[in-house]
């Protein structure tokens, strides 16, 4: 990546462009003939500044949860990103980051208090995807604040029930609306439960036609074709404000 000479000379300069001609300083070093986005990345109306091309994310660009940064072996992650499979992601709404000098990359928010998901918090979301052991679910809401963002967790047969579960198939199925608690953040992942007798699926859709299945005593029946499907429900299936 070409840099200008006032930028090698104060190469450790770091401003984030709110908007066009006006910037704000994170304490690092700036000069008046070259703004930065981020270390690398230069405006053209503000200088004579030249960046290459890159296959991840520019510097300064705008990126969304869960758009890839980098991987590992290039950059060490660092404030508002997450790693999975060793490629950095973004975690937050806002600017990437890259310092070149000392290979980190990270997110600055463009909102204050960004809300994501944390240990404790009582999350709603779609069920994705399920396997025997797990299912996948996208996190669209917490507690009740629809999210912008994209956030994903993973519930574990045994943190399904109080009881022994033998199969996810007998607890959810994809498409699903399900309400559990986040309780835990380990390997940067959102690890669920649906325990408590408030949680569990709140909404469930018949696997044979789409239907809304209906609680019914012999299991969730579908008012459509008749099909009867087991689901592990939330106490107010049906009923509760998504």
């Amino acid at each position: 990546m070409l840099e200008c000479a006032l930028c090698r000379n104060e190469s450790k300069g770091l401003l984030i462009g709110i908007e066009k001609n006006s910037y704000t300083n994170l304490g690092f070093a700036s000069h008046d003939k070259c703004a930065l986005d981020c270390v690398g990345f230069h405006e053209q109306e503000k200088g004579n500044c030249m960046s290459s091309k890159s296959t991840e994310q520019k510097s300064g660009q705008v990126v969304v949860p869960g758009e890839r940064l980098g991987v590992i072996e290039e950059f060490t992650p660092d404030a508002g990103t997450f790693v999975k499979d060793g490629v950095i992601y973004a975690m937050v709404v806002g600017r990437a980051l890259r310092d070149l000098a000392s290979r980190h990359v990270s997110v600055y928010p463009l909102v204050h208090e960004v809300k994501v998901p944390k240990v404790g918090n009582r999350v709603v979301g779609q069920v994705s995807g399920v396997q025997s052991d797990n299912a996948n679910v996208r996190i669209f809401q917490i507690g009740t604040k629809l999210l912008s963002g994209v956030f994903f967790g993973v519930l574990h047969v045994s943190d399904v029930h109080l009881r022994y579960v033998d199969s996810m198939f007998d607890v959810c199925k994809a498409g699903d609306i399900i309400r559990a608690d986040v309780i835990s953040e380990k390997n940067q992942t959102y690890h669920l439960s649906t325990k408590d007798k408030d949680l569990g699926v709140m909404y469930a859709f018949c696997s044979r036609c789409g239907g809304t299945l209906e609680s019914k005593r012999q299991g969730m029946q579908c008012p459509r074709c008749g099909n009867i499907e087991s689901r592990k429900t939330a106490l107010d299936y049906g009923k509760g404000l998504v």
